[in-house]
């Protein structure tokens, strides 16, 4: 589990004594750097084997047979790699990329990237992006989403979303956002806004979800299936959560950002609520994984204010100190963990 603690450790480091600001050669290392970690791993992620009869069924095939299959964007991406003979590694450095992307927009444009980074690493990476390659991608987009809803611009928001539902047809739970974030004045522009957003809705409901629905409720519901941990991640959204709440006032953010923030926080909150009632953790457990994008966008701010009388200095080392303990927690813990240990890359000679 070395490399994993290596790792965390340059990102650390570069928390502590790099300039705030990613230019475009920073970005591009750090994507590139995610994107082989991600998409050149080998046999790690506990979903390793599950992903690949994804890649076999599409040896052979013709496009539209990868067009037409269920969720296929991530089906385009192992019909990609089968077309080329790159076997499962094409298609994960596909999906790596694609995730990566996403990631790295998303933290350049909070006020301290590395800090978003070193939060991100411990579980949206390396859990997440290394061991759900599917809704990884889908986290990704969902994070461009987000950054164009801050600007309230609907019409990329709804578009990265749909296609981050190619690759996993729960993105569509973040339509929830949009609708939440309109303001109370119900002018024609906003109203023209809801129809867009209802009608898009619906479409994308029938186009993912409709013949699903049985078949997620059966699996996800019904079922009962329990995530070991799933109390765990909620709490680590449920904390920014509650910091944006009781001081959103103070975040110096946009209204827009106020509003779209609030609402994710509020999930947030209603996730918690719904875990302790709720008969399936797993449930739970996997439409959170769309609202850790709030620890990234909290914890880089954080600094900035100074809580407890602390300076941003002080607070960059507490929240280096807590991204450690979750990564080490989760490596030297958790139950499905030997999965991801040892670490190995086609690019390690060992």
């Amino acid at each position: 589990m070395e490399p994993y603690f290596l790792i965390w450790g340059a990102i650390a480091v570069a928390v502590l004594s790099a300039r705030r600001h990613w230019d475009s050669v920073t970005s591009f290392g750090v994507w590139l750097a995610c994107t082989l970690l991600i998409g050149l791993r080998d046999q790690v992620g506990g979903d390793w084997r599950n992903y690949l009869p994804y890649y076999d069924r599409q040896i052979g095939q013709p496009f539209n047979f990868a067009l037409e299959s269920d969720e296929a964007g991530y089906a385009i991406s192992n019909w990609l790699a089968a077309s080329q003979d790159w076997g499962v590694y094409g298609a994960n450095i596909l999906c790596g990329g694609i995730f990566s992307l996403g990631l790295v927009i998303f933290c350049r444009a909070q006020p301290r990237p590395w800090l978003a980074l070193a939060l991100a690493f411990p579980y949206l990476i390396v859990v997440v992006a290394m061991g759900y390659s599917r809704q990884g991608v889908a986290i990704g987009l969902e994070m461009l989403a987000l950054l164009a809803l801050e600007q309230n611009r609907l019409l990329p928001y709804l578009t990265w979303i749909a296609l981050a539902a190619t690759f996993h047809k729960t993105a569509l739970v973040m339509l929830i956002a949009p609708a939440l974030t309109l303001s109370g004045n119900l002018r024609f522009f906003n109203l023209l806004r809801l129809a867009l957003l209802g009608g898009t809705a619906l479409g994308l409901y029938n186009t993912f979800l409709a013949d699903s629905v049985d078949t997620l409720q059966r699996n996800y519901i019904e079922a009962g299936y329990q995530s070991q941990g799933a109390l765990i991640r909620v709490v680590l959204c449920l904390l920014p959560a509650l910091i944006f709440l009781w001081q959103r006032h103070a975040f110096p953010v946009t209204p827009q950002q106020r509003r779209l923030w609030t609402v994710i926080s509020l999930m947030a909150v209603g996730l918690a609520i719904w875990l302790v009632v709720s008969p399936s953790s797993t449930a739970v457990d996997r439409i959170g994984l769309y609202l850790i994008p709030l620890q990234l966008f909290v914890g880089s701010r954080l600094p900035e204010l100074r809580l407890q009388g602390l300076p941003p200095g002080t607070w960059n080392q507490l929240l280096l100190a807590f991204s450690l303990a979750v990564l080490a927690v989760w490596l030297l813990f958790a139950t499905h963990s030997f999965a991801w240990v040892p670490y190995r890359n086609l690019l390690l000679p060992f």
